[in-house]
């Protein structure tokens, strides 16, 4: 009964010690050294700025869907950015950064908490009779051995003779526990940093994905362009061909020189040496294509080896609001995570100048018999505060403090300039479909009157009114119209696929991230769990 009593009032001595420590210290732990970090709110224009009067495909501010690329109506583009989202690899690696990222922010948040463990052990020792144990002394009346009974001190007994000291079973059990009383903030600023840390590789993982998508509709769109310039180029070899029948003919009949068919025979080579170029070109943008989603050269060339039109872009490009751009864009709220981040980091360095409280305790149960160890008698304990002052580190602290501060003010003018960045790349993208239209139109027209100027030449070069070297003039004129043509109207497309880039079109996306799914568009995952 009198051992029972003793530990339970052992037990209740611990815990209202350790009420008491906790009450003292919880009060004053809330306290945060260093700059709270408040959200900034870039200033925003009411409308966008358009450097280019628009054409007939114009951006309205209207709500922006996430997946913008439905707005070229094109079945094979849609399922390509699908494979994309799920497949890439540079996007599954950017989705375990952020798991890398959140498991950091949880190894940081674990220092807000007790840490506790377990131990056991077994020696076999002998203490030297010679050694310092030796000045604690033993009853050497007792005998050879008695150490060993438990009770006697702690000096060695020596036995008769050279043998010495004998030797002695140690097995004991235990657990320990420590707490670091933040007084200061210090752990709270790390988590706070380590959180916005997590949160700037999530939106560097929407960055990716972003990207992803407009990069995999311009490769898309240009294929198809290239596509485009293949046949005119192939419809140019034909009418190569032709003429070269014709001065052949002409010259049999001595209706033309030797020159005429020497003209038409060089430009039916002259264009053919262009069909190459194309052709190379065309593998590149499908293999790059087959990259994006993961697949080796040339995995796509059943689905995309079919020419087919450029997709044409709508009337009306809806754009959203200018006040959500820094919502929208991934890279400005990385920028303000960062900016977040390196505050926070200003408090743990200030909070380092301050003492460093951690609460500590330990319980272990030590006999020299293993039959001992279920007796509470063989407890032992020990607890108490341990406080820690920097005194002298060299101005380690200083320069710390300075560098965290330094590194504040440049994560402050990195935002400023991402913001900046972001108007510009949207008003340059609006400018180019606004251009891009406009010469297409012109080039149309071109192409027109090119048709007409070579129909014509050929038509008096038949009758014989005209030279040859009049109609190879206009049909080379013409073939570089139709090209460039292709080309302007590939531009409009995509130009509309970079500013939807430079909107931050896309990142609402979901994707898998270890094996489960997480809306890249949500707050959800960002928040992270201890």
């Amino acid at each position: 009964m009198s051992g029972s009593k003793t530990t339970i009032a052992t037990v209740r001595l611990l815990r209202s010690r350790l009420a008491a420590w906790l009450a003292l210290g919880l009060p004053i732990a809330g306290c945060t050294v260093g700059p709270d970090y408040h959200k900034s709110s870039p200033a925003s224009p009411t409308s966008w700025h358009q450097s280019v009067v628009s054409a007939e495909s114009h951006p309205v501010q209207a709500p922006l869907d996430p997946e913008w690329w439905n707005i070229y109506n094109d079945p094979v583009l849609t399922a390509l950015e699908q494979q994309v989202a799920g497949a890439n690899l540079d996007l599954r690696a950017a989705a375990y950064r952020f798991a890398e990222s959140m498991a950091e922010r949880r190894i940081a948040s674990a220092a807000q908490f007790p840490h506790a463990e377990a131990n056991a052990s077994y020696a076999r020792e002998r203490a030297s009779p010679n050694g310092v144990l030796g000045l604690l002394g033993t009853m050497e009346e007792q005998g050879a051995g008695s150490i060993a009974s438990g009770t006697q001190g702690f000096g060695p007994t020596r036995l008769p003779g050279a043998a010495g000291a004998s030797s002695f079973n140690l097995p004991q059990y235990g657990m320990n526990a420590s707490w670091e009383v933040d007084f200061w903030g210090h752990v709270r600023r790390q988590v706070e940093a380590a959180t916005a840390a997590m949160r700037a590789t999530e939106d560097m993982r929407r960055d990716v994905l972003v990207s992803l998508m407009a990069e995999t509709a311009q490769d898309y769109l240009e294929l198809r362009g290239v596509q485009a310039q293949i046949g005119i180029v192939e419809n140019n070899i034909g009418i190569a061909r032709h003429s070269v029948q014709l001065t052949t003919l002409r010259f049999t009949q001595g209706a033309a020189t030797r020159l005429d068919v020497a003209d038409s025979t060089g430009q039916l080579y002259s264009f053919e040496s262009r069909l190459p170029v194309l052709k190379s070109q065309e593998v590149h943008l499908i293999n790059a294509l087959s990259f994006l989603v993961a697949r080796e050269p040339g995995a796509l060339t059943a689905q995309l080896g079919k020419p087919a039109p450029v997709p044409p872009v709508p009337v009306s490009v809806p754009v959203g609001l200018p006040s959500e751009l820094a919502e929208r864009r991934p890279d400005i709220r990385m920028a303000e995570e960062r900016l977040h981040a390196a505050t926070a980091n200003i408090g743990v360095a200030i909070a380092d100048f301050f003492p460093r409280v951690t609460l500590s305790g330990s319980l272990d149960v030590q006999a020299l018999q293993f039959s001992g160890l279920g007796s509470w008698a063989s407890r032992q304990y020990g607890f108490g505060p341990t406080a820690t002052l920097p005194i002298f580190e060299g101005g380690r602290l200083t320069g710390q403090l300075r560098l965290r501060k330094a590194q504040q003010r440049e994560a402050a003018v990195m935002l400023q300039r991402t913001v900046l960045k972001a108007w510009q790349e949207i008003d340059d993208a609006m400018a180019d479909l606004s251009a891009a239209q406009n010469q297409r139109d012109r080039l149309a027209e071109a192409v027109k009157e090119n048709q007409i100027a070579v129909q014509t030449a050929q038509a008096q070069y038949v009758q014989g009114s005209s030279d040859f070297l009049n109609v190879l003039t206009l049909q080379n004129a013409l073939l570089a119209t139709q090209n460039q043509l292709v080309q302007a109207t590939t531009n409009v497309s995509t130009s509309a696929a970079r500013l939807y880039r430079a909107l931050g079109g896309g990142w609402e996306r979901r994707f898998p991230v270890e094996g489960r799914r997480y809306a890249a568009g949500s707050s959800s995952a960002a928040k992270g769990k201890s």
